[in-house]
């Protein structure tokens, strides 16, 4: 018999779970645990992280040479050294300091304390944000510029808004199918590029030994404005911050380290392995990309002529692939567009994946995003969705995002550098080195913002829109229990036991002197206000406000005897929160209904409403009926809530 068909409550279902599947329920981070993730290879994770980093070469060379002319190898030079004795060392220090993902970020977190390094952490997540989606639609825009200029191109493709939103929406779509094909796709991408700039290369290299007088010619363009080797390697380190944008690549490399294999013998506290083979990326990419950084700015510089690297000439923006239809036909330079294009397209996957990562890893855990956000499908459609909008409104144009992009580039990693000086300032001679890379990302980007203005303002817009959308998200889930676990210790276990012989009664008390009086004085004011008999034992709770700042984490409660009276004390960032959840885990362990007493708040409600979320108290008895109504429907099971006064 044939199987009936099923129902489409069945199918939605079905859906919701593959939809949701993949959400990571503890998050690694400072304060929360490894989450699961499919394992790789460093090599195939470079290439993950490489598409976003080789793919610079389809248009670092023209950079180059627009900012710094025939100086333009001695100044990428400059780049490649920064990169290998700057970049390199300072990113495997952040790998040893941050193996589960979280970048940077997490080394500057515990800085400041309280909402200030909340708030820290939001701006740093701006510039993260600005310097991961202005990848992602700059790349698309590019490969669409690539696909626009090949002469093969149909007539139905020269729609360049068009052509790039349906570049990003593929990218999406390979990552709502899953990480291990992003990955695959990824390394045959890099694989291919790799070896297509390699073969120009070598041949350019062939046609300068060819003909030496283009070196003689390179030379004396070298001299006429700069009589010196000291002038040229002074004016090329002036020259630095337009070219370093050849330096992307780092901030994501450490941020996807959860997908790197590490030994069998790590642990959660101590991944050697995972840290060793990150370390592994970053010095293999590193050394990959100065070896075509160098080439590919040797030999553009030489073979191609001046003018054609001016906007409208032919190896504007496209040097490599100018050489590659110039020199070796346009059959191989149509397979070079086409390698171009690809990897231009998929060199934001390095950097959704990278926003893929890190948004769980700090946002849920604030408050500031809902659950969901943990879940890699419906956060590749809201971040597709943001990228659409950033591509309409620059009309995919690749230059009027530069700006944006260098800015979010460089301000991780001055942020980076600060981290790894701080770390390393009681360990010796290193900080001093520190230092001075710090110093020149610091000047870098200033440099950069002072000429790229843009830049800044797009970043600020990205840092004002997650801090407001994570406030919202922390006002609407400031109703939720926030607690993952509660744990007694013997002696509230023993009171709440006895407890359990009648009726539970909890009288909520704000803390203060601590001493018989207090408690006395309570309990005739509570005993009066809400009618509760005599004779029947209660007990107190109290609440110590902790870190505001927090959203969840566990409930510790310890009794203690003050006389007569039996007292359960806790310390939590939302007062009334941890009060819910108190009462339904006693509910949970003794099987019946506990009653909690409060006495009348008075003062602006709208006061303690702000209270309430920002510093986790207000006005208590109302919020934890709210909070007890939305965690259990059932009115019969829930928690009664007296108010006298």
């Amino acid at each position: 018999m044939s199987q009936p068909n099923a129902s489409p409550f069945t199918s939605v279902k079905a859906f919701k779970r593959w939809f949701f599947e993949g959400q990571v329920k503890e998050v690694a981070g400072p304060h929360g645990r490894e989450g699961q993730y499919h394992t790789h290879s460093w090599w195939r994770v470079m290439c993950l992280t490489g598409v976003d980093y080789f793919s610079t070469l389809g248009y670092q060379p023209g950079i180059a040479f627009l900012a710094a002319g025939a100086l333009s190898p001695i100044a990428t030079m400059v780049l490649v050294l920064l990169t290998l004795f700057g970049a390199l060392p300072m990113y495997r220090r952040v790998a040893e300091a941050s193996p589960h993902g979280d970048g940077s970020i997490s080394m500057l977190e515990d800085l400041l304390p309280r909402w200030r390094g909340k708030m820290f952490v939001l701006a740093l997540l701006g510039f993260a944000a600005t310097s991961f989606i202005i990848t992602i639609t700059l790349s698309a825009a590019d490969a669409t510029a690539h696909i626009l200029e090949n002469p093969f191109t149909p007539a139905f493709l020269h729609h360049r808004i068009i052509v790039t939103l349906v570049l990003v929406a593929a990218l999406g779509a390979v990552f709502i199918k899953g990480f291990k094909e992003a990955i695959g796709i990824a390394v045959l991408l890099v694989a291919v590029y790799i070896t297509l700039n390699l073969v120009i290369v070598g041949y350019g290299t062939y046609l300068l030994a060819m003909d030496p007088n283009k070196l003689v010619a390179w030379k004396d363009a070298l001299f006429l404005n700069h009589t010196s080797p000291i002038a040229m390697i002074g004016a090329s380190m002036l020259l630095f911050p337009k070219l370093a944008l050849g330096l992307s690549g780092f901030e994501t490399g450490v941020v996807v380290m959860p997908l790197i294999k590490g030994d069998e013998t790590d642990t959660e506290k101590h991944p050697v392995g995972r840290i060793r083979n990150g370390k592994k990326l970053l010095l293999s990419a590193a050394s990959i990309m100065s070896v075509m950084l160098i080439s590919s700015s040797f030999i553009t510089t030489t073979l191609i002529p001046a003018a054609e690297f001016e906007e409208g000439g032919k190896a504007n923006g496209r040097a490599l692939a100018f050489l590659a239809h110039e020199h070796l036909g346009v059959i191989f330079g149509t397979l070079y567009d086409l390698s171009t294009i690809s990897i231009l397209w998929f060199a934001g996957s390095s950097a959704l994946a990278g926003l893929l990562n890190i948004v769980p890893r700090y946002l849920p855990r604030y408050g500031m995003a809902p659950e969901w956000a943990r879940a890699v499908r419906p956060l590749t459609i809201v971040l597709t969705s943001i990228c659409f909008a950033v591509t309409i409104l620059f009309e995919a144009d690749v230059d009027a995002q530069g700006g944006a992009y260098a800015t979010g580039v460089l301000a991780l990693m001055f942020s980076a550098a600060i981290a790894v000086t701080i770390s390393q300032w009681n360990r010796g001679w290193t900080k001093w080195l520190y230092l001075l890379i710090t110093i020149i990302f610091g000047y870098t980007t200033a440099v950069n913002i002072v000429e790229q203005p843009e830049g800044i303002k797009i970043a600020s817009f990205f840092i004002v829109s997650i801090i407001g959308v994570s406030f919202v998200s922390r006002a609407l889930r400031s109703t939720e229990l926030r607690v993952d676990n509660v744990e007694l210790n013997e002696t509230a276990i023993q009171f709440i036991a006895e407890a359990k012989k009648g009726t539970i009664r909890i009288i909520a008390n704000r803390p203060d002197r601590g001493d018989i009086d207090e408690y006395r004085l309570k309990e005739k004011q509570e005993r009066w206000n809400n009618h509760i008999p005599s004779d029947d034992p209660v007990l107190f709770f109290e609440v110590r406000p902790g870190d505001a700042s927090d959203f969840a984490g566990t409930l510790k409660i310890r009794g203690v005897q003050i006389g007569n009276y039996r007292v359960l004390r806790t310390k939590s960032p939302a007062v009334p929160n941890a009060i819910a959840s108190f009462l339904l885990h006693t509910r949970n362990v003794t099987g019946q209904i506990p009653h909690v007493y409060f006495g009348w708040t008075e003062g602006n409600p709208l006061w303690y409403v702000l209270k309430f979320i920002f510093f986790g108290e207000g006005d208590t008895a109302p919020v934890t009926h709210e909070i007890l109504r939305q965690a259990e429907t059932d009115p019969s099971r829930r928690p009664a809530v007296h108010v006298g006064g």
